[in-house]
């Protein structure tokens, strides 16, 4: 075998592809928090978690004591065929309200590509390579082609995320980069709802524009995906600001903004018109299961395919809530770099005195950058402590609270209040879980990957 076959970075390719026996509660990410050992089984039931999401994409085995009730709660289609890359590109080769992607390439200069970042799984390699055949089919060249990355308020990507994201032949022969939310901007106009629309300059000098996303629900605009990718995904701060600040606190006085709200969400309504000012020539918008693999496609018009999609997502996505659980194991999964998403089951299920568990296993651990969220404590005159240090409080329905991963810093951890146990071994976890609740018959509720998961909810339209 040779070195580089051997090497722990091409083993972990393999593992992501073939599957290998999961580990109990450890890490096997590149880096230097590996673990070459796994205690023994406790007898009991065993949950495999999937871990890492693009740093390596791990299972983890969680064994809990013998006799305790572990309940998985698996969401409705996370047992659905995965798409082939041939059914994914006849997918994505049928517009919604567009022309076909290669005719409107035709005689087009300057393409912008726009993707999102790694708090936002999507698995934008996979779509990448038809595009870019239906770009060159139409003419392009790979020097007029741009990837532009869209996340808004959030901190820039480095080059090996952006290898993850589009593939590291892709990232190599193509140009991309970084969505700037404070400088090179340009107005477009403004909203119906009072929102003046800064968009990125580059992107709004392409004379062809594709936006690739993924549908995920989104606790605020109903699920990310759509118009999100223009603003906030290429829009100014100030634009930003005023539909984060000013519009969805009124959508949540009028209660018409949350989880899989999408056709009469006051805060989604000012995205929407916000892409249509971009014109927004192509779109693709992707729903992918557990394993972050394609499901379904829907390509066209932004906000036309965007509702498509989320007419399925809603099918997809939906979990069963449990309800009164001693203990709740929400796993952060695939959206750890902002876990409370995750940590959210956690109060819907959990018994009154009961226990919480979020696990944050990814080697970026907690990402506290939000340039949105830091100018707003600032303008409050607030500091570190005020941002990061929350002020001792109950945790969900009374429940106590365990944090289990590999990789929080102090930092992180100043996100959460003072009565918050962190643990670094899922051995440890249980040994609080077993001081807390005695015996047998303990109820367990699992959600095995809460980032993505979200409750049986009607949509809105």
């Amino acid at each position: 075998m040779s070195s580089d076959s051997s090497s722990r970075r091409s083993f972990l390719g393999h593992a992501a592809t073939l599957g290998t026996v999961p580990l109990i509660g450890t890490a096997l990410a590149a880096g230097p928090f590996q673990t070459k050992s796994a205690p023994k089984t406790q007898g009991g039931k065993a949950v495999v978690i999937p871990t890492h999401e693009q740093a390596g994409n791990l299972d983890e085995r969680l064994d809990f004591p013998p006799g305790w009730d572990v309940q998985v709660m698996n969401m409705a289609g996370y047992n659905q065929p995965v798409l082939t890359p041939k059914q994914l590109a006849e997918q994505m080769s049928q517009p919604i309200g567009t022309k076909p992607l290669r005719e409107l390439a035709e005689g087009k200069k300057r393409v912008v590509i726009t993707f999102d970042d790694l708090t936002r799984t999507t698995p934008t390699h996979a779509m990448v390579p038809w595009v870019l055949g239906e770009l060159e089919a139409a003419g392009l060249q790979p020097e007029n082609i741009l990837f532009l990355g869209s996340f808004g308020t959030h901190r820039c990507m480095t080059a090996e995320e952006i290898r993850t994201k589009l593939g590291k032949d892709i990232a190599t022969r193509y140009a991309w980069m970084n969505h700037n939310v404070f400088d090179c901007l340009k107005e477009v106009g403004t909203t119906t709802y009072k929102n003046k629309i800064l968009l990125n300059q580059t992107f709004m000098g392409a004379d062809l524009k594709v936006c690739l996303s993924g549908i995920k629900v989104h606790y605020d605009a109903g699920y990310g995906g759509g118009a999100k990718a223009v603003l906030p995904g290429v829009a100014g701060l100030p634009s930003i600001e005023y539909n984060h600040q000013v519009i969805l606190p009124a959508a949540r006085r009028a209660n018409n903004c949350g989880p899989v709200r999408i056709f009469k969400n006051d805060m989604r309504l000012d995205l929407i018109e916000a892409a249509r000012m971009a014109s927004v020539d192509y779109t693709v918008q992707l729903i992918y299961n557990q394993k972050l693999r394609p499901l379904r496609a829907f390509a066209g018009d932004i906000v036309e395919a965007h509702h498509a999609a989320v007419r399925v997502a809603a099918k997809t996505y939906c979990t069963p809530t449990a309800k009164d659980a001693d203990i709740v194991v929400a796993n952060a999964y695939p959206q750890n770099a902002q876990p409370y998403h995750g940590g959210r089951w956690i109060g819907l299920s959990v018994k009154p005195g009961g226990t919480g568990v979020l696990i944050i296993q990814h080697p970026l651990g907690y990402d506290p950058i939000h340039y949105l969220n830091n100018k707003v404590a600032g303008a409050r005159g607030g500091t570190y402590w005020d941002l990061h240090r929350r002020a001792p409080g109950r945790n969900p329905r009374g429940s106590h609270l365990i944090v289990y991963s590999q990789y929080m810093s102090r930092t992180m951890m100043d996100n959460y209040g003072t009565d918050t146990d962190f643990c670094t071994k899922w051995t440890d976890v249980v040994k609080i879980l077993r001081e807390r609740h005695k015996g047998t018959g303990v109820k367990v509720a699992v959600y095995p990957y809460a980032g993505m998961q979200h409750q049986e909810i009607e949509l809105d339209g």
